[in-house]
């Protein structure tokens, strides 16, 4: 099984495919197991990279930092490791976060960025006291605040049985990735996405439980190279719970910002 040692940890990965290198990252909790629909149909024309988290999934669980900036240079430094030439970033949730960090902190180095129902500034504007009494009450029963939780991420549409695996995916994690909880109160994306020089995607299921789509759509209006796209049937895993339409929709997405002559990262228009 591969592995990478990147910041002193060891990351667990899988590798698919050949072409315009694309990285797909899972969110809170979770691990690369939630991109199984898109690394199979990405991998036809894409090398396709799935991490887990530092703490999530096979990879490593070190006791240290787990932020948002931890994590985004986790992903930088595993695209050079990997010699990943101009990847498209992807993540969900907050893996948006975390993608959308680690393109602004290397612009020259990313092709392009695509967040899928992330959090953006709802955290620090919005949701500070909730994460606090959510932190509280993994403390007391994670199990079942873990549980309870998850039926909020899920669409009417959705499988029943993603809940549970959801749920034990988060539980088998450790519990050191509640630090990103914290940290997303200090994190507003608002203040740097206007710098971000490569196009940024915002993609957000409608029918989100948890951040409302007008995040997606503000932050892609502040973008310079911004857009929005909604999924109207979706909540906000849409790439699980609509596999087939998420993946038409990122094709068409990466068919313009990953083509020649799309924005380049290092020459905004």
């Amino acid at each position: 099984m591969p592995y990478a040692t990147v910041n002193r940890i060891e990351l667990f990965y899988e590798e698919h495919g050949a072409g315009q290198p694309l990285i797909l990252l899972h969110g809170w909790g979770t691990c690369g197991q939630v991109w199984s629909a898109q690394r199979e149909e990405f991998a036809r024309d894409h090398r396709v990279v799935v991490p887990d988290w530092r703490g999530c999934g096979r990879s490593g669980r070190p006791t240290g930092s787990n932020t948002i900036a931890d994590h985004a240079e986790d992903v930088l430094a595993l695209a050079a490791a990997l010699e990943l030439e101009d990847p498209v970033l992807v993540g969900c949730s907050a893996g948006a976060a975390i993608v959308l960090e680690a393109a602004g902190r290397a612009p020259s180095s990313v092709r392009a960025v695509v967040a899928v129902d992330g959090p953006g500034y709802w955290p620090a504007e919005q949701k500070a006291e909730r994460l606090v009494e959510l932190r509280q009450a993994l403390r007391t029963d994670r199990a079942e605040t873990v549980r309870q939780w998850v039926v909020d991420w899920y669409g009417p549409l959705a499988d029943p049985s993603l809940l549970e695996w959801t749920t034990q995916q988060i539980l088998d994690s450790s519990e050191s990735i509640d630090e990103i909880l914290t940290d997303a109160v200090r994190h507003n994306p608002r203040d740097t996405v206007g710098r971000l020089a490569m196009p940024a995607v915002f993609i957000h299921g409608k029918l989100d439980a948890e951040i409302p789509v007008e995040v997606s759509e503000t932050l892609a209006e502040l973008a310079p190279h911004g857009e929005a796209h909604v999924m109207e049937e979706s909540g906000h895993m849409p790439h699980v719970e609509q596999p087939a339409e998420f993946n038409a929709l990122l094709r068409s997405v990466l068919g313009r910002v990953a083509a020649p002559g799309a924005v380049s990262p290092a020459e905004p228009d």
